[in-house]
């Protein structure tokens, strides 16, 4: 089994870092610190020149219900990204019931394309996972990206293990949310996802979060451990 890492990144030197240790991908956003809102389009077109890289399309920080006006500006910054050198694109919507927002994803779907896309954590503020999972399956998206509805991957795991199954590969679960070193083999064997998603990040000065050079290779060697590994 090959187990795949996306690291979440808002800065080149953090993209220029993963690149160097070895990430397979990263998630390119701004302001780790809001859980990522959209980045500059010459943000993404540096970390893209550095890795395959997904880009967050999220217009501000809160909530995931968008009205028209926000869904126009998120179809053009797919567009953006995209131009920038972005090979996909992690973006959400919902309505203000907590159901996939099929209509606005349809509009997102139409902007990005035959790129990649992957429903973001959005997802766990969803009040039904699993018919949400349907929803997303039906649209489709390439990937949905949670933390099986939990505050981290690890005590969502019996919900992620139910996405995957239910998925049937159909739509890649991508488990992110507090991934870090002295989970990965627990989470990955309890689950069977075949990426993990994590920004090894620390706080900072000024309400930053930024990358760790040690939490990163920790996380990586763990996942390479677990490469190594027979599959259970």
């Amino acid at each position: 089994m090959s187990l795949r890492t996306e690291v979440c990144v808002d800065a080149v030197p953090a993209a220029r870092l993963a690149a160097l240790l070895g990430a397979d991908r990263i998630e390119v956003c701004a302001a780790l610190e809001l859980d990522g809102i959209t980045p500059s389009a010459g943000m993404i077109a540096a970390c893209a020149d550095l890795l395959p890289a997904r880009v967050l399309i999220r217009p501000r920080a809160g909530d995931f219900v968008y009205d028209r006006d926000e869904i126009r500006c998120m179809a053009k910054d797919i567009e953006h990204a995209l131009d920038a050198g972005a090979e996909g694109v992690v973006v959400g919507a919902l309505t203000a019931g907590g159901r996939v927002d099929v209509e606005a994803m349809h509009r997102l779907l139409g902007a990005a394309g035959s790129a990649p896309v992957t429903f973001h954590r959005a997802f766990d503020a969803c009040t039904d996972p699993l018919h949400a999972l349907d929803d997303l399956m039906e649209l489709p998206v390439d990937a949905v990206l949670t933390s099986g509805g939990a505050p981290d991957a690890a005590a969502g795991a019996e919900l992620l293990a139910e996405l995957v199954r239910r998925s049937d590969r159909e739509v890649e679960v991508i488990a992110g949310g507090g991934v870090r070193p002295g989970n990965v083999v627990a989470l990955v064997r309890a689950t069977a996802v075949h990426t993990v998603h994590f920004s090894a990040s620390v706080p900072a000065a000024g309400g930053r979060r930024v990358l760790d050079r040690e939490v990163l290779r920790a996380t990586l060697a763990e996942v390479e451990q677990f490469r190594d590994a027979p599959a259970s």
